[in-house]
Parts: C-alpha cells; structure tokens; sequence
C-alpha cells in the first residue's frame, strides 16, 4: 500500500460513537487506555437524533416487574427473559449512576418527569430538553470522554475490516477519510458500537449513515448474525407534501394525542383495545392498513383537542420542525406515515455483550440482545444502550493480551477509488433503497422478497468489479439487505415487525430466533 500506516494500541477499542459507544467508553474509562472509532463526528450519531425518551422503572409506584411485562408482552414471545430481566433492573442502575455524573432530565417541583408511550403500563419514561433527549445524552457524554485523559476519539475514520481469524478478535482496520491514511488499531477486546441500518429504506427517521456497516463487519469476520427480519418502523413520522419529513416522538400519543384517517375519523379502536398506545408494531400495520383502504399515503396526528401551551412547551422542537413545513402542531391536523426506524436484530451476543468470536464485543443497536424479541418496546432502545455497554464493558476488561497476532495485515485499499464508480455505485444504492421500501416494508410476501434477493444478488455480481470506497460501501449494503430479506423469506408468519400477507398468523413452529453465519444456516 502506498498510503501512510498509522498504528494504535490500546486496552478497549470502541467501534462507534453513539450512546452506546460513549457509555461504553464512560465505563472503561477507568480501567484502561480507550479508542472511539466513529466514522461520522460524535454529533451525527443516530442517538443524537432521538426524541424518545429512556424507559426505567423509577418512581415509587412501578417496578421492574412491570417494565418487564410490558417488555416481554411487546417482544411476540422471542424476547429473551434473562436480557429482560437484566435490562430492567440494571437500567435503574444505569440511569441513577447517570444522574450522579450530572446527567439532567426533565423535573419539576415534585421531580423527575415521567412520560407514557405505547406499549407501557406506567409513566416511566425519562426525557431531557423535552423532546431531544438524545441530543442532551450524546453532548453530556461528548463532554464526560472528551475531558477523560484515557480515552482518544477519532473521527471520521471507517472502520473497513475486523482483524479476526475467525476465532479470535485482534482490533480493526480503518481509513481516515480526512488523513486519507490507514490506521491499524490492536486491542485484546473490541466492542462493536455502530447503530442500525434503517437508512436502507426510502422513508426513514435514520441518517444517512445509519447503513448496517458494523453487521457486515461482523459477519464477514464469522460472527453469528439473528432476527434480522425485524425491521421496526415508527408509525408517525412527518409527511409533507414537499417530501420532507422528520420524526414525531411517540410521547405525543402518550400525552393523548389521536391518530385519524384521511376521512377524519379516528380508527384505533378497531385494532386494539390499547387505542393509540398500543405497541409501534400494531400502530404501523393499522395505520398502513387505513392509508391502503383510503387510498392516500398519511394518515392525521390530531392535538387539537389537548391544551395548546402545553403541546407547545413539552415538544417545542416539533412544534417549531412542523410550523417551519407551514402547520401549528396544537391546532392542525398532521399527516404523518410510518418511516423505517430501528433495526431489531443484529450481532448476536450473550448476557456479556460477547460474540462467538472471542475478544469481539457488541453493544446497542448493531446487536441483537434478545431484549426486544420480534418488537421494541419504545424507549427500551437507549436503556439497552447503556446497560449492555457497560456488561460488554465488563467482559471485555476480563479479555487480557492480544497473544500471537500476525501483524502483516492487508488493510482494504478504500484510497484506490476510480472515479467511473461513482455513478454505478449511486444508481445500485438507489435501486437498492427502492427495492427494499417496496418488497421488504411494514407487510411483506414471498414473491416481492424473492424478486428483491435475486435483484440484490444480480448488483451484487455486477459490483463485485469495483475497488476501493465504492466497492467497499455497496457490499456492506449487499450483506445487510440478503440477510434482512432471507430472514423474512425464512419465517413463514407474523409476528411482530414481521408481518407477512401471505403468512398474516402468528405459527408456534417460529417461536424461535434465525440464526446466519457466514457460510453457514444455524
């Protein structure tokens, strides 16, 4: 290679810098030399974006008892009652600890705030900066491991390869864009951090990099990957007739909010006794199901009938996204329709973080946990975050040397980029978003998803020609989007944010998680 090498060791490397990544250097801070690797800055995480507040089972009158009903019942009978149980009473751990580093949430008088989503039984959800609790997580976090003198951020690097045998993680190799120079990063223990993939669709609340990078890493270094086919889409996402489009938090239905058809009518009821605040997975499909029967593409968000100064206050970002697209959130009508949002499976790990790739760790959403079964329940993505961070934490500090390493790796040429690659890359994204939203959306049937994998498989042969960045980019997609798409084809049923119109039940015969391996169907 012609470009600089530029080498690195250090006692934890965490790939990603969203608030499972921050948490996780939070965490290992204190035990040793830490590496973030993001390939985007600190500030563009998805996590930065989230509205949603985090679930945890704090005031006096709930329990971890019931977070974890309303988990498990959301889950379809897929959630995975040991994560469960960990999640809901170490997440009151984890929040606590939070707010003794200096972690504000919203409070009152009579203190903290506590909001209903769909799918909970109680108030239990914490916010910060009313809807942008996110944004104050991620930048409370920057500011903790940005003054930390054991951890070193690097931005803008991708992360292109996971040194492994296949057996054993050593650390990664990465290219920074801004250097355009290699970096060789050895670890005895790596923890994947890198968020979903929901920017594989058209409409989706995700950023742009949100692409599943960190999966196909993990499966091509032989990691088993599962519950792919849960694709969660949150129902009310922003649809403006000029396509644009933002996320409107799911706590705006837990303040009494109604949803109503195109012809004005609220049409909940006929879906669940749970009305608006049913689990997102029964949102989706009815709100999918009345844009199909009305024949437009939204349906309504209606606030009108609640106190105006109070919709104003509590969610003044949206109110100010919505009055900039020309609508008063407490007054109008909202179109709204479901948007591609969480990626439910991922990296399977253990009850540690831990992969079947000894020294490989994985955290947040790039994981799958077992945690939220065949659906999230809202709120639970930012709690798992920081719970499974620190147990990923944890295990890795127990992983020590890196033993006999061959360090005469070949790092990805992504600085060997043609420039005719560009167009030809563009045009496959394109296709592949398009395809994805139109045979892998909210209902899916086996004829869509096996023209889908024969297309993927087609761009795949044609783009196995192109070198460096593009070459690089297009196949972690191409991993991504087969695994999704074979998962759905593999479950013949519903369940959750599944839902198949030619398989429209629940099959007790699929009460069990899908398994990949590279090279090999578990």
């Amino acid at each position: 290679m012609s470009a600089k090498i530029i080498e690195v060791e250090c006692d934890f490397l965490i790939v990603g810098g969203g608030l499972a990544g921050l948490y996780a250097a939070v965490c290992a801070s204190s035990m040793g030399r830490c590496v973030v690797v993001t390939k985007q800055t600190l500030v563009q995480s998805n996590s930065y974006w989230a509205q949603g507040g985090i679930a945890a089972a704090i005031d006096p009158e709930d329990s971890p008892v019931f977070h974890k009903e309303d988990t498990v019942t959301a889950g379809r009978g897929l959630c995975d009652a040991r994560a469960v149980q960990i999640l809901v009473e170490e997440g009151r751990e984890r929040v606590t600890d939070l707010i003794n580093l200096g972690m504000r949430f919203d409070s009152d008088d009579s203190g903290l705030l506590l909001g209903l989503e769909g799918g909970h039984s109680k108030r239990r959800v914490l916010h910060a900066g009313g809807d942008s609790t996110g944004k104050e997580m991620i930048e409370f976090l920057i500011s903790f491991v940005s003054s930390s003198e054991s951890v070193t951020i690097l931005e803008l690097v991708t992360v292109t390869d996971i040194i492994s045998n296949g057996e054993r993680c050593y650390g990664v190799w990465g290219y920074d864009q801004g250097k355009e120079s290699y970096v060789r990063i050895f670890s005895p223990s790596t923890i994947l951090a890198t968020g979903g993939a929901s920017a594989l669709y058209r409409r989706t609340t995700n950023p742009e990099g949100a692409s599943g990078e960190g999966i196909s890493l993990a499966w091509r270094a032989g990691a088993e990957i599962s519950d792919m086919e849960f694709v969660q889409f949150h129902p009310t996402v922003f649809s403006g007739s000029k396509g644009d489009s933002f996320l409107i938090t799911e706590a705006i239905r837990g303040e009494g909010a109604h949803l109503l058809n195109a012809q004005g009518k609220r049409f909940m009821e006929g879906y669940s006794s749970l009305l608006e605040l049913a689990p997102r997975d029964v949102v989706s499909k009815a709100i999918h199901s009345e844009m199909i029967s009305c024949g437009e593409d939204y349906v309504y968000l209606d606030l009108s009938h609640l106190d105006p100064e109070f919709v104003r206050k509590r969610f003044s970002n949206i109110e100010k996204l919505c009055r900039d697209s020309g609508f008063d959130l407490a007054r109008d009508r909202i179109p709204v329709a479901p948007a591609a949002h969480y990626t439910i499976g991922g990296v399977r790990t253990g009850l540690m973080g831990e992969t079947n790739i000894e020294g490989l760790y994985a955290c947040g959403e790039v994981s799958n946990t077992g945690v939220h079964g065949a659906n999230r329940l809202a709120s639970n993505s930012l709690l798992e975050c920081m719970v499974f961070a620190k147990r990923s934490v944890d295990g890795a500090a127990r992983v020590r040397g890196l033993g006999n390493v061959e360090r005469d790796f070949k790092g990805f040429p992504l600085a060997d980029t043609r420039g005719a690659d560009t167009e030809f890359f563009n045009d496959a994204k394109e296709e592949i978003i398009g395809e994805m939203s139109t045979h892998l959306g909210i209902v899916r049937e086996r004829e869509g998803m096996e023209k889908l994998v024969a297309r993927l498989e087609e761009i795949s042969s044609a783009g196995e020609k192109i070198a460096g960045w593009f070459g690089f980019k297009l196949g972690t997609m191409l991993d991504v989007c087969l695994l999704v798409a074979r998962g759905a084809l593999m479950r013949k049923e519903s369940r959750g944010a599944h839902i198949r119109s030619d398989y429209p039940e629940e099959d007790s015969d699929y009460e069990k998680h899908l398994i990949f391996r590279k090279d090999l169907e578990l």
